[in-house]
Formats: C-alpha cells, sequence, structure tokens
C-alpha cells in the first residue's frame, strides 16, 4: 500500500490507465530481489499486494484494480474478488455450527476460529491473481478484471473506498454509522452480510477502510 501510495503521489498527471498499469507494476516489481522471483511467479500469496481505486482528472476516469468501490453521485460501483463471496459463506456456515454446538459469540469473537478453515480455499483462490481478479502485486496486472469508469464534464460527486465499509453511503459520517450498526447487529458478520473475519473486541472494525468524497 505504501509503495503504491507513493508511486501514485508522484506520478505525471498525464498518466493515463495504460501507463498507471505498467508504471505501478514495474515500481513494485523493483521492490523484490532477484533470486525471489522464480518463488513469486509460483506462489501469489506471498507477493506484496493491494488494491486501489483511482481518479483521474485529466483523464475523466476511474481505475477500479482490485476489491475496491465507489459511488458516483450515490450509484454503487465495486469490483469484488470472485471468490469473496464464496469464502464468506464458507466461514459463516463453520460459525453457525460451532454456535450449534454451544460455542458463545463472545468466545468466536474472541478468537474466530471459523477464519482458519478458510485460508486453504483462501490461498488457492490466490493462485488466479492476476488471471480471475485483478491486483497491483510487480506482475502484468490483468485488465479484464480492471474496471474503468468514464466520467463526462458534467458535475459528478465522487466517493473512493476500500471493501472495509459493507455499506458505502454519500459520507464519511453515515458509511460509519453503517459499519457501527453493523458490529451491533451481526459482530460475527454471519447474516445478511457475510465477511471473511469478525468484528474482534479490540478493534472498530472488521477490516480495513479508506474513504475519500470529492467533486469534480
Amino acid at each position: 500500500m505504501l509503495l503504491v501510495s507513493r508511486y501514485i503521489q508522484k506520478m505525471p498527471k498525464t498518466t493515463n490507465s495504460e501507463a498507471f498499469f505498467r508504471g505501478v507494476t514495474a515500481y513494485v516489481r523493483k521492490h523484490y530481489k532477484k533470486s525471489m522471483m522464480p518463488r513469486l511467479a509460483a506462489h501469489p500469496e506471498d507477493r506484496l499486494t493491494c488494491s486501489a481505486v483511482v481518479y483521474s482528472r485529466l483523464n475523466r476516469e476511474i481505475w477500479m484494480v482490485g476489491d475496491c468501490q465507489c459511488l458516483i453521485n450515490g450509484e454503487l460501483y465495486d469490483n469484488p474478488k470472485p471468490a469473496e463471496a464464496e469464502l464468506a459463506a464458507m466461514r459463516a456456515a463453520e460459525v453457525k455450527r460451532l454456535l450449534a454446538t454451544g460455542m458463545t459469540q463472545e468466545e468466536l469473537l474472541q478468537n474466530d476460529i471459523a477464519r482458519p478453515t478458510i485460508i486453504p480455499r483462501m490461498l488457492e483462490t490466490m493462485q488466479q491473481q492476476n488471471i480471475t481478479y485483478s491486483v497491483i502485486d510487480g506482475f502484468p496486472i490483468d485488465r479484464l478484471h480492471v474496471r474503468i469508469i468514464p466520467l463526462d464534464f458534467r458535475p459528478w460527486e465522487i466517493v473512493l473506498a476500500s471493501d472495509g465499509y459493507p455499506v458505502l453511503c454519500p459520507t464519511l459520517q453515515e458509511s460509519e454509522e453503517m459499519l457501527s450498526k453493523q458490529r451491533e447487529k451481526d459482530p460475527l458478520n454471519i447474516g445478511e452480510f457475510q465477511a471473511t473475519k469478525a468484528f474482534h473486541p479490540d478493534f472498530n472494525s472488521f477490516d480495513d477502510r479508506s474513504y475519500v468524497r470529492l467533486k469534480v
């Protein structure tokens, strides 16, 4: 994330999507040692990996690489990993089974023992990184699974966010309130909204979150 952030801050404002994909890939790749490359080519799960959603003012485009989301004049656009819903459902089923055996919600929030059961499948899906879904990882970005949204020259209100918000709203306050409601209603994330992890009691969310709102 830090490498990609650094690259975006330094890249020319004239950068188009293709130049961004090539440039950010090369920037991450140069931080790998040459001796690591055979291992990283065979094991995507060991790569430095992140997602990014970028607005290019000059190109009037939003570029979505990986599992991120955005609002454009209130309309939601996302770019989820293809196996994310399957993995979340697998974990939810295991949590429900554990609850049925007598484990308490508090025990599972403190130690989400259902999550390790999906790790093998999660690692398996990472073998499809930049094949069936796109990420920034120092290897060629799969263009078929990048989402590019063009904007005309009308006024637009845009929200760019990570996937850490179950419900993305037009303001940060509303988005945070919806996140809090999810924690109160279903801290294990096994109901209407399902996730690959729960809310840990020591943290105020279950996942990383970023939120930027702007008018163009």
